[in-house]
């Protein structure tokens, strides 16, 4: 039978077994994780340079594409202000007549109303001294 120190030596040595066998199972497992970390790690930087040079060029097209719409933004303020300058010109050039013949076409009508009136004045008076 075993002494009491023979048994001690005994349940330490066992003790020792289970927790190297416990630290060798969880090395095991902590390099599999590193691995797979790697792994991944390096699928991640592969698929992302390309997006990133998609990224890039979607970009440079943007930057070109507003580029053309400030320069179709400039032609279309350059446009309106030629619009509005010949419609001021036409607007004077047509205002001016318009209102001399309405100013003549008034006066006229003014004219004949009157004229009316005293013929029909003139006409009243020889039929009443007749």
């Amino acid at each position: 039978m075993l002494t009491g120190g023979e048994l001690a030596a005994l349940v330490a040595a066992v003790v020792w077994a289970v927790v190297a066998v416990f630290l060798c199972v969880a090395l095991f497992k902590l390099t599999r994780l590193l691995t797979e970390a790697t792994r991944a790690v390096s699928e991640f930087r592969e698929r992302t340079a390309p997006l990133l040079d998609d990224l890039a060029a979607t970009v440079e097209r943007a930057n070109g594409s507003l580029d053309r719409v400030d320069e179709i933004t400039a032609n279309l303020a350059s446009t309106t202000e030629d619009v509005s300058t010949i419609t001021e010109l036409t607007r004077s050039a047509v205002t001016g007549p318009l209102v001399k013949v309405a100013s003549l076409s008034y006066g006229v009508r003014r004219v004949l109303g009157r004229r009316r009136a005293l013929a029909l004045i003139r006409t009243r008076r020889r039929r009443e001294s007749a």
